[in-house]
């Protein structure tokens, strides 16, 4: 029942910015993590960004400092702002949402492109 839809990915040069946005439909309550994961091809996927409900977040050390996520005011959406972009955030960014350790949803992903 709930769906998480990516969208704001696109082509940008190296040292551009972009921002990524997760909007989420059905019901969502409780305690829940939203992060955004990326995967480039031939490499493993990894997470960028999480965000919990209370607001706690945590990043890869390779996007510290660059990116920033945040969710909106009534916990609807997710965003990660991301500035100062280089070649290698070249992926697949993926929006998700988990629910403790039983369940987890998983947009289809927006494809980010660096040009160096």
């Amino acid at each position: 029942q709930v769906q998480l839809v990516e969208s704001g990915g696109g082509l940008v040069q190296a040292g551009g910015s972009l921002r990524l946005s997760c909007a989420a439909s059905g019901i969502i309550f409780g305690i829940d993590t939203m992060s955004w994961y990326r995967q480039a091809p031939g490499k493993q996927r990894e997470m960028v960004a999480s965000i919990t409900s209370a607001g706690s977040t945590n990043y890869a050390d390779s996007v510290k400092g660059r990116f920033t996520i945040s969710r909106d005011s009534a916990k609807k959406s997710v965003y990660l702002q991301m500035i100062s972009l280089k070649p290698e955030d070249t992926a697949v960014y993926y929006c998700a949402i988990f629910y403790g350790s039983s369940r987890s949803y998983w947009g289809q992903g927006t494809q980010v492109t660096v040009s160096s």
